[in-house]
């Protein structure tokens, strides 16, 4: 009798931990799953960003040459029309002005590199971060539930081996 209680103790056991392993395997692929699920859709959020500062980037480097242009156009138009002395003065004026244009336009378009190069890096932080919290949060979970079913395992066939014992 004592066999066969046994026996029946071992089978229970042995099929109740393949069948939590079966379902703590369909969890994490489960949770894989949607992990990368997340990691597209904050890729797709992040090229969306990436597009919107390369077209800023694109706007403003049209206005630069417009206004480049523009300036050089009325430098040359005064040059043409005035005095030896007025031209030299143009020109001087007109060096200055396109000096200056060319360091703001060098200073906005460093000032967009880092701007794209803080929001890459932000990003693949945050899918680093998420993905690392999510593995640990489900390997704490498959832990736990492991160590329930044990327990929960050893104490019904203490009991049963118990019950049939006395």
């Amino acid at each position: 009798m004592l066999v066969a209680v046994t026996v029946v103790t071992v089978v229970v056991v042995v099929v109740v931990i393949v069948v939590v392993i079966v379902v703590l395997v369909v969890v994490i692929i489960v949770v894989e799953i949607v992990v990368v699920i997340v990691a597209v859709v904050v890729v797709i959020i992040v090229v969306a960003v990436i597009i919107i500062i390369v077209v800023k980037v694109i706007i403003i480097i049209v206005v630069v040459v417009v206004v480049v242009v523009v300036v050089v156009a009325v430098v040359v138009l005064v040059a043409v029309t005035v005095v030896t002395v007025v031209v030299v003065v143009v020109e001087v004026v007109g060096v200055i002005v396109v000096v200056i244009v060319v360091l703001v336009a060098v200073k906005v378009v460093v000032i967009i590199v880092v701007e794209i190069v803080v929001v890459i890096v932000a990003v693949v932080v945050v899918i680093i971060v998420a993905l690392v919290v999510v593995k640990v949060v489900v390997v704490i979970i498959v832990v736990a539930v492991v160590v329930i079913i044990i327990i929960v395992v050893v104490v019904v066939v203490v009991a049963v081996v118990r019950l049939f014992t006395y």
